[in-house]
């Protein structure tokens, strides 16, 4: 019997499954999950368990059921790809033909002193919780430092203005405007809510350093209650032990196939992979169907395409709290409550596809 082993049940590896299960599965091939929740949580909805506004169970759904998967909890430690060996913090050994590596990313501090120890995440589910409980204690008035104004940072804080309209907010951007590499107009529109709603962005920012109840932002020193930082991420420490090359992120090279040069029983989808787009739950999707196309095709020792077809992605949305949001779909900006419904339509199909 072959085993394809999974790593992690997020985006990547959940088109994964639901591709295979129930009926493309070979006779003799069983798929192994390993996770560490017994859930599928879904990430891009993170901040706003963060800031109190989804609960828990909305940002999440259930594995499949299947007799062909088997689904082992725990923390991975090593990813031995020479003897095809996962091993587990517990001391398991999970012994793989087929290999894909979806554990996502944890945050990148690049080098500023104490981020780490003195910052809050929303990059686990585990970690929002806490970041959750952190920002829910504050009393009126205190003041939430969001450390970096990608779309993380700006969902993150307009949902929190939402939820705790009495606490101040500030985001700290390295940009000279919010969403520097799209259209001005969603820049100006994003820029338009917080200052309406009295979001204070904090432009051109360089943080060099986190203290205790202080940011660092160039030589200025000021006062905060509690940091989030959502300014860089970088793969998973087992991803960035493994052999091979990578990128200036720490990601994985791979060949066109999404496996790793030389070994090509071996997959990587994801946040994780060094790919010419940046990190998204759509862009593990995509990858992960052509990841099924190359494992099928292998399964049934059929030839693969000379090149396989370039990833395309259909654009990204975001909120700004419950009522209104942005989009840029095929070129084109959507702001305003029309964009924030589809985000929430986007988000029901998935879950009543995934759930």
């Amino acid at each position: 019997m072959r085993n394809l082993v999974l790593l992690g049940g997020g985006y990547g590896n959940m088109r994964v499954l639901l591709r295979l299960l129930p009926n493309n599965l070979p006779e003799d091939v069983r798929i192994t999950l390993v996770d560490r929740t017994p859930y599928h949580s879904l990430k891009t909805e993170f901040y706003a368990l963060a800031a109190g506004t989804s609960s828990d169970h909305e940002i999440r759904v259930a594995f499949p059921e299947s007799d062909r998967l088997k689904i082992v909890y725990g923390e991975i430690t090593e990813i031995d790809v020479e003897n095809k060996n996962v091993l587990l913090i517990d001391g398991q050994a999970i012994a793989y033909d087929d290999l894909v590596i979806g554990l996502g990313c944890e945050d990148k501090y690049h080098g500023v002193p104490g981020a780490a120890e003195f910052t809050y995440s929303i990059q686990t589910i585990g970690r929002s919780r806490e970041t959750y409980s952190k920002i829910g204690g504050l009393s009126a008035g205190s003041i939430v430092g969001i450390v970096g104004a990608g779309l993380s940072g700006i969902e993150l804080a307009s949902e929190l203005r939402e939820s705790r309209p009495d606490l101040r907010i500030k985001l700290f951007d390295r940009s000279p405007r919010v969403l520097r590499d799209f259209p001005e107009r969603l820049s100006k529109y994003v820029q338009k809510w917080f200052d309406s709603n009295n979001v204070d962005v904090v432009s051109n920012s360089n943080i060099t350093k986190v203290e205790p109840n202080k940011l660092y932002n160039h030589e200025e020193v000021i006062p905060v209650d509690v940091v989030v930082w959502t300014a860089g991420i970088q793969p998973a420490a087992p991803v960035r032990a493994l052999p091979g090359e990578k990128d200036n992120s720490g990601r994985v090279i791979l060949t066109q196939y999404h496996d790793i040069p030389g070994y090509e029983n071996v997959f990587v989808v994801g946040d994780s992979a060094s790919l010419p787009l940046a990190p998204s739950a759509q862009l593990a999707e995509e990858q992960a169907e052509q990841i099924v196309k190359v494992l099928q095709a292998r399964w049934d020792n059929v030839s693969l395409p000379e090149k396989m077809p370039e990833i395309k992605l259909k654009g990204f949305m975001g909120s700004l709290g419950k009522k209104q949001g942005f989009a840029y779909l095929a070129d084109i900006s959507v702001t305003g409550r029309i964009a924030r419904l589809m985000k929430s339509g986007l988000l029901w199909m998935y879950k009543r596809h995934n759930g």
